[in-house]
């Protein structure tokens, strides 16, 4: 089709075709640009999960940015897009939609965070790719999810999670590639290098959270009003910089900062999303970025920290003035357009957000050709290929912590033995074991552990999703282990989202195994000896409650005398 406008020529370079398409937009057309709001699968009618609006309302207000929530099917996902994409095309500019998605390829279940693969393939933790500390498995992986989400029609990744895992408490840990900033930085700029691939054929990665969301005053999260506050008493403020210099240099297209705010430092004392020393003083002009700045999600209608007294609108204009260009999780147009026809934000600092997110689409390719094979979506999303690749890489992960010599329990097992088990597949262990139904009828057990939290908030609510609190199992729970232990020789395989303590386990079993995402399959592979753990532990392990109270938040290895250092994985053989 012969292009009516110069933005529409594929022939153009891109700054050409921004600057086109911005001087024919209007107020309502630049402002939608600056929202990504969630959006649900289906209906565009249906009202949205959490109560934001309609798909068809999101349109109405000109919306262009989508996050994207649960997935059923590829080809639903990917025939949704579709009919999104045709919706746009009949608004006169035909602008494209942006489909955005939380990680989605391991085993997480957090609504605010990531979510189960569904039919995506499976692969460890982002934690476990630190225990491998393999680049070069980690930009593959990137390849792998660049190629399914390209599939279904997701084109902006709300990861990789940059943050350095510094206090062993906090909740978010497990999208980390761990306490060692090297590793972060080095393993970040692999995962960006895959995920963005080839210009116009990849996906766009929002790396988060900046400067640093790792520091948290006792391990809180700042999703919630207790843990809003971000300490630097080791002065390591510089040192969660690090990741982040590395996949800007790698070429990273977005940044999100966190909710978290700096206390005790030279900064204001208010959410990253509100500094303007943060996001234009040190990203933009110490860093260099000059790509999209989204703020995470919902800062202006929930997690405003310091600026609680602040109203909607004045949060709007004060993120603005700091830097932010799009506003995650929100979706009031008309407030920024009031704030524009008052004259309170200038229509010139709109457009300059305006054109980095519209730079973006026609990097990507969105206005060339916005559609995808729906047809096609389900041969390639979780690929058989895909999900051996998964499988492989959940086993490999494994960080072998403890292994008796001589034990019954001691690792690989021998084929055919009685196994008592708890967690685990009863399908995993056929063929190789015999399952039996008690302690004292086994030659082994199996136990399948997750590290301890605290239940916070009503199941179901966001607050019960953040496995947070203590690292350390109950009494009970020691006891029960530790009576099984007594009546049979054990195994315990430990699913490590948090640094438990795990010196008190370690204890009572003979071989202890800790795994960052694994099904049963993966689990059984490694205990019968038909894959090796390969993993290192990604972070100290500390010795007790006191040595992680005691610890300084922003300092990586700090906790005195750890049970477990940082890169300890025994082998096979």
């Amino acid at each position: 089709m012969t292009p009516q406008h110069p933005y529409q020529d594929a022939a153009l370079d891109v700054d050409q075709r921004v600057a086109d398409l911005l001087s024919r937009m209007d107020l309502a057309d630049k402002a939608g640009l600056l929202f990504q709001p969630m959006a649900d699968v289906g209906d565009f009618d249906r009202p949205g999960t959490f109560g934001t609006p309609s798909v068809h309302t999101l349109l109405q207000r000109r919306i262009t940015q989508m996050n994207v929530l649960e997935v059923s099917s590829a080809r639903e996902t990917a025939e949704w897009h579709n009919a999104l994409q045709r919706a746009a095309r009949e608004h006169p500019l035909g602008i494209p939609v942006t489909i955005s998605s939380d990680p989605r390829h391991s085993f997480t279940d957090n609504p605010a965070a990531a979510f189960l693969a569904g039919p995506f393939s499976q692969w460890p933790e982002p934690l476990g790719f630190a225990a491998l500390g393999s680049a070069e498995l980690v930009e593959r992986f990137a390849e792998v999810t660049r190629r399914e989400y390209l599939a279904v029609g997701i084109r902006t990744a709300l990861h990789p999670q940059l943050d350095l895992a510094t206090e062993p408490r906090w909740a978010r840990q497990n999208g980390t590639f761990g306490e060692d900033a090297d590793t972060v930085a080095r393993l970040g700029a692999a995962y960006v290098r895959g995920l963005q691939g080839p210009a116009g054929a990849g996906v766009s990665a929002m790396v988060k959270h900046f400067p640093g969301g790792g520091p948290q005053r006792d391990g809180e999260d700042p999703h919630f009003p207790y843990g809003r506050e971000q300490v630097y008493p080791g002065g390591c403020f510089d040192q969660h910089l690090e990741p982040f210099r590395a996949v800007i240099d790698a070429g990273a297209a977005q940044v999100m900062p966190y909710y978290g705010m700096p206390v005790g430092t030279e900064l204001e004392e208010v959410g990253f999303g509100f500094s303007r020393q943060v996001l234009t003083g040190l990203l933009r002009e110490e860093l260099g970025f000059d790509g999209i700045v989204c703020s995470d999600w919902g800062i202006l209608s929930d997690m405003c920290w310091g600026v609680e007294h602040l109203s909607h609108a004045e949060r709007m204009r004060k993120a603005l003035e700091a830097g932010i260009d799009q506003f995650g999780g929100e979706s009031s147009t008309d407030v920024l357009i009031s704030l524009v026809e008052s004259g309170a934000v200038s229509e010139r600092r709109l457009d300059s957000s305006a054109r980095r997110v519209l730079r973006e689409k026609f990097r990507l390719g969105l206005f060339d050709d916005p559609f995808v094979d729906a047809g096609r979506a389900a041969a390639v999303v979780g690929a058989a290929d895909a999900r051996e690749q998964g499988l492989e890489a959940q086993a490999a992960a494994h960080a072998l912590v403890q292994n008796t010599a001589g034990s019954a329990a001691g690792l690989p097992l021998r084929s055919g033995i009685k196994v008592y088990a708890e967690n685990v597949d009863p399908a995993a262990l056929r063929g190789r074991a015999q399952a039996v139904g008690s302690p004292e009828e086994a030659d082994v057990a199996i136990l399948r552990l997750t590290a301890p939290w605290e239940q916070r908030g009503t199941p179901g609510d966001l607050e019960s999703f953040f496995r947070a609190g203590s690292l350390a199992w109950s009494a009970e729970e020691l006891d029960r282990i530790g009576r099984i232990a007594a009546a049979v020789p054990t195994a315990a395989v430990v699913h490590l989202d948090r640094p438990a303590l795990l010196g008190p386990l370690a204890e009572a079993v003979s071989a202890l195994v800790v795994e960052f995402g694994a099904c049963d399959e993966a689990v059984a592979r490694v205990l019968f000896g038909e894959a090796e753990p390969r993993g290192r532990l990604p972070f100290d392990i500390p010795s007790s409650a006191e040595a992680v109270a005691a610890s300084r938040p922003d300092v990586a290895f700090d906790t005195a005398e750890p049970a477990y250092r940082f890169g300890h994985g025994l082998r096979y053989g």
